[in-house]
């Protein structure tokens, strides 16, 4: 009966296990291989060792789009997840219209990402763009946003914070899942709106920020389709956006170097892995659960 109970269990978990084998396991282990390969997609792989990784060393676009992607990830993810704490702490208020206020906030992070991406073109643009309209109208004259080094990053970073709503209705779950008794105790014990914040409400969502935060440093370090469409694959004004995966891509499919993609791929991959660990061995520091 056991065993007919354990094979049941797992004729149910197979379909998962193929599915995992298939398009997430073979394919990394296939790129592992090509990594140490010199692979053109048009001719078979040629193993070439450890040579990808030893180019990629020396690759000045491979250093310079490793940067451009930590700045943005640090820029996006922490004005993103700031933002959305602000916006969920507003909207757990108890006020008239709540639900309409909800929605609006939360609509932008539903619109595909090229049609925003395409939006904000439109709205970056130097003359007639409407944030250099707005701007023009309190007398300040705006950049090129786009067609500036200096700014294009810290465009696509406003980009990234204005689809904020999806870490926002998280923290809003998070918020409202909060015990009542635990503002009612410090109420009695005289603590006052801030106090109540720092010591109740951020300690009782360390645990939804902290997943919040993981999710959004994978997220941030794959950022592509918004550099792609907005400042094209060169990643101008003077490379400024050329991110990562941006560069992969350049590498993998008008290059046809696949076998440097992979090595490229693992790499990232590498790099997610020991962010998430070190995220995961600091997390006992600060994230509290409550206990039953």
């Amino acid at each position: 009966m056991i065993a007919h109970r354990r094979l049941t269990g797992l004729l149910f978990c197979l379909p998962w296990f193929i599915g995992f084998g298939v398009f997430m396991l073979f394919p990394m282990l296939a790129a592992l291989y090509y990594s140490l390969s010199d692979y053109s997609v048009l001719l078979p792989p040629v193993f070439i060792g450890l040579e990808n990784y030893r180019e990629l060393a020396s690759d000045a676009l491979f250093w310079k789009s490793l940067s451009n992607t930590l700045y943005y990830a640090i820029g996006a993810v922490t004005l993103s997840l700031m933002t959305s704490l602000t916006l969920a702490l507003l909207l757990n208020s108890r006020v008239r219209g709540m639900a309409f206020y909800r929605t609006v906030f939360f609509l932008p992070s539903l619109m595909p990402v090229v049609a925003g991406s395409i939006l904000w073109m439109w709205m970056y643009t130097g003359d007639g763009g409407i944030i250099n309209t707005a701007l023009a109208y309190v007398g300040i004259e705006g950049p090129a946003w786009l067609a500036d080094p200096d700014f294009a990053k810290s465009a696509l970073i406003l980009m990234a914070v204005w689809g904020a709503g999806h870490a926002m209705v998280i923290l809003l779950a998070g918020l409202q899942d909060i015990p009542e008794h635990l503002y009612e105790a410090a109420l009695l014990d005289g603590a006052g709106w801030w106090h109540r914040m720092v010591y109740v409400t951020l300690p009782m969502i360390t645990p939804v920020v902290y997943f919040n935060l993981i999710i959004g440093i994978i997220g941030s370090l794959q950022v592509f389709t918004q550099a792609f469409i907005m400042t094209g694959s060169t990643g101008a004004p003077e490379r400024s956006t050329l991110f990562y995966v941006l560069r992969l891509f350049n590498v993998a499919f008008e290059d046809l170097r696949m076998g440097y993609a992979c090595a490229m791929a693992w790499i990232l991959f590498v790099i997610i892995l020991g962010l998430t660990i070190i995220m995961h061995k600091f997390s006992a520091r600060w994230v509290h659960y409550e206990r039953s």
